[in-house]
């Protein structure tokens, strides 16, 4: 039995030390232990995306892949973070897979699943868009816009703010301005504006 006032309030002391060493150590665990595999790593990822660590960025989504081969938000980002180092052949396979996955569920979709669906045809767009693959990046801009307009319709202010363009480019601006070169002569068609492409932004839901 501890008699002493001292002993007393130092027992307290160090119980109620270890409450909260005990609650900030469950804080920090929580996200991780809840949440679905994949999830997790996914969340740094896309916090790494954002600040232009692409490469450190990538190794997050391949680590949620590792633990959820088929994540949708693990494929998005590795192909965005592949397709930003110039590793076109992997991010072109990385998003075609994540479209194949998503297109099989397409009829039983929620909103997050296809405005994921719509973010990848962009981005595989765009993809396509920088190579000169001309067609093949109209059509997976129309896709885009035919399975889910409002997802793909343009960044935010975040994104505004980040990258200080007003008004970025969007795939409903860029699939208009395709189609109408398209109909002209191919000797008057310009399809590539490099000032006004590189301001098209990655969609990630």
């Amino acid at each position: 039995m501890i008699d002493s006032p001292r002993l007393i309030q130092r027992y307290i002391v160090i119980v109620l030390a270890a409450t909260a060493a005990c609650f900030i150590g469950w804080s920090a665990l929580r996200p991780y232990l809840a949440s679905p595999p994949g999830d997790y790593e996914v969340r740094q990822g896309d916090i790494l995306l954002s600040d232009g660590k692409f490469d450190t960025a990538r190794e997050r989504f391949e680590a949620a892949l590792a633990e959820a081969p088929n994540h949708p938000g693990a494929l998005m980002g590795r192909a965005i973070a592949l397709m930003q180092t110039d590793r076109t052949a992997e991010a072109e396979a990385t998003f075609t897979a994540l479209i194949t996955l998503q297109e099989r569920t397409l009829a039983k979709a929620n909103e997050t699943e296809r405005g994921l669906l719509a973010a990848a045809h962009a981005n595989r767009g765009i993809l396509y868009d920088r190579q000169g693959e001309t067609k093949r990046a109209l059509a997976d801009y129309r896709r885009a816009l035919a399975i889910d307009a409002d997802a793909v319709s343009g960044p935010g202010l975040a994104d505004r703010v980040l990258y200080g363009t007003p008004k970025p480019a969007t795939v409903a601006q860029r699939a208009a301005y395709l189609e109408a070169q398209l109909k002209l002569p191919a000797e008057e068609r310009v399809l590539g504006r490099p000032a006004r492409d590189a301001e098209q932004r990655m969609h990630k839901p």
